[in-house]
């Protein structure tokens, strides 16, 4: 049986189906009403996890939560990223894990969401021009300050991961990874031995020749659609993983989160597993 929650760091509970804001329209008018209404809907129906960050629209989509959201419900994680910058000279964005950058990140992120603490903060790339121990650490004091209550990390190696965990608690780490992506096994293997959430970003496989003729086969037989079997086989596959399926539509929102009640069967399952090998 396929478990429905997590303790993120042993403690910050959380239905492991979530919900990535990132393509959430946040100009005016009806797209961003739109929008609200989506980020209400998915609360609605159970999410507690909500993924965002500094860079979705310059901290734009963190705003556009706690319009939709705020006051937030008793339960619900909005974590949020920084690390990544726009620079004033060019208006390029770029990695800048600079401390005074991470920190200015996270001061403006309480204020956009509404909140005096970021339960879940992730750093959303580590920066090679600043020594890693510098990023954390600055990470590390915004949490003994009580701005921030949990840390991860995004897109990292297994290695890169051993080294931050000699810095910090690390609780969560958000790579790329679906069912026809799975590049970072390993990285998943290191979280599931330490109980560290595994939060897979581009969650729902892309269309591949055969492999997805396979995942639409497997999805029939179910009575399911292609998207809810790529979801379902990532909840099934680890205990660690939270996937944060986006859209910016309700009826996808309620397509995906409806994957909680897809059961793989075994065959299936053995099915799903060995597409990585063709792709």
């Amino acid at each position: 049986m396929t478990t429905t929650t997590f303790r993120i760091g042993g403690d910050l509970g959380v239905h492991r189906l979530g919900f990535g804001a990132m393509r959430l329209p946040t100009e005016q008018g009806a797209a961003r009403e739109a929008s609200v209404q989506v980020a209400r809907r998915a609360v609605e129906l159970g999410v507690t996890l909500i993924d965002t960050a500094h860079l979705y629209g310059g901290g734009a989509n963190e705003e556009l939560l706690a319009e939709a959201l705020h006051p937030y419900a008793d339960g619900l994680t909005i974590t949020t990223k920084v690390g990544i910058a726009r620079s004033a000279d060019s208006g390029e964005w770029g990695l800048d894990g600079r401390p005074e950058a991470l920190r200015e990140q996270v001061e403006h992120g309480c204020r956009r969401l509404r909140v005096e603490r970021i339960e879940l903060l992730q750093l959303h790339r580590i920066d090679p021009e600043v020594p890693l121990a510098e990023q954390l650490g600055a990470l590390r004091e915004l949490q003994v300050e009580g701005k921030v209550g949990r840390i991860g990390l995004s897109e990292i190696t297994v290695a890169e991961l051993g080294r931050a965990r000699e810095i910090i608690e690390v609780v969560s780490v958000q790579n790329r990874y679906s069912v026809l992506d799975r590049e970072h096994e390993p990285v998943l293997a290191a979280c599931e031995a330490a109980q560290i959430a595994f939060l897979p970003w581009r969650p729902v496989a892309g269309a591949v020749s055969g492999a997805t003729a396979q995942i639409a086969a497997v999805a029939a037989d179910l009575g399911a659609t292609p998207v809810q079997v790529s979801l379902a086989w990532l909840l099934g596959h680890s205990p660690v993983i939270l996937p944060i399926p986006g859209t910016a539509r309700i009826d996808h929102l309620e397509e995906n989160l409806a994957a909680a009640r897809v059961q793989l069967t075994p065959a299936h399952r053995d099915r799903l597993d060995r597409l990585a090998e063709q792709v």
